[in-house]
């Protein structure tokens, strides 16, 4: 590790993967993002879906100020975050063939419908089938993911595929094999996880290109306000009114 402190040197490594997203990415953030505002006019609903630390970037898309109201969290008991006992678990059901379809056959995903899958390394069973069977059933799909790791390791379906195998749109996240920015002589093995903060400034890129694209259609995007401010929630009952069939989380 050159000279800097580690906290110079994590947003350094930081900062260098969000320039590399911006420059190398921003043809398919706009391709996702024209995806999902096709979703929207055409009325369809806006899903996301992360397992583990994945589920981060996608609850931070979900009933956020300044974010689009039609984005739901698609989610099931031991996959969203490390809430799960032992937290160990999560990562066994990854792995797990079948679980995806009973999450999508328990889910108000439909044809017509658009789902973001996010997972880093889109090795293990579960965002692979999840991708797969969703476009079976119709939906498009935009995946988030590292390509590297399908280039340095094996995947864990039987299929032999990746997640970036099974999407209309593939958004590369550009965070290294084993998501660890930083090393120290005196550390034995590597730290400082980036994919987080990229992921989620990749994802709002593609939200922000999304409302850009709505408004340039003539159509008012669907944006929550904080209820922090006067007028939030007045503001968000009205959108909430009106559409309210495409928004799941107040059920």
């Amino acid at each position: 590790m050159s000279d800097g402190t580690p906290a110079d040197l994590f947003f350094d490594a930081a900062i260098s993967l969000l320039q590399r997203v911006r420059d190398e990415e921003a043809d398919a953030i706009t391709t996702a993002a024209t995806l999902l505002a096709d979703t929207v006019t055409s009325g369809g609903r806006l899903f996301a879906f992360g397992a583990g630390h994945s589920s981060l970037a996608a609850q931070d898309v979900v009933y956020r100020a300044g974010g689009l109201a039609l984005m739901n969290l698609l989610a099931a008991p031991g996959l969203v975050g490390v809430d799960v006992m032992p937290a160990t678990l999560g990562s066994r059901l990854e792995r797990v063939d079948g679980l995806a379809t009973a999450v999508l056959d328990t889910s108000p995903l439909r044809p017509g419908d658009a789902l973001v899958i996010i997972s880093l390394s889109g090795r293990n069973a579960l965002p692979v089938e999840m991708a797969a069977e969703a476009r079976r059933r119709g939906v498009r799909v935009i995946g988030v993911t590292s390509v590297a790791y399908a280039a340095q390791t094996t995947s864990r379906h039987s299929s032999g595929t990746y997640l970036k195998d099974h999407c209309d749109v593939v958004l590369d996240s550009k965070i290294a094999v084993g998501d660890a920015e930083l090393t120290l002589d005196t550390i034995p093995a590597p730290f400082a996880p980036a994919s987080t903060v990229v992921t989620s400034a990749l994802l709002q890129a593609v939200l922000a290109t999304t409302a850009a694209t709505l408004a340039d259609r003539g159509t008012e995007p669907p944006l929550l306000r904080s209820g922090n401010v006067d007028g939030g929630h007045e503001w968000n009952a009205r959108v909430f009114e009106e559409y309210r069939d495409r928004i799941f989380y107040q059920h």
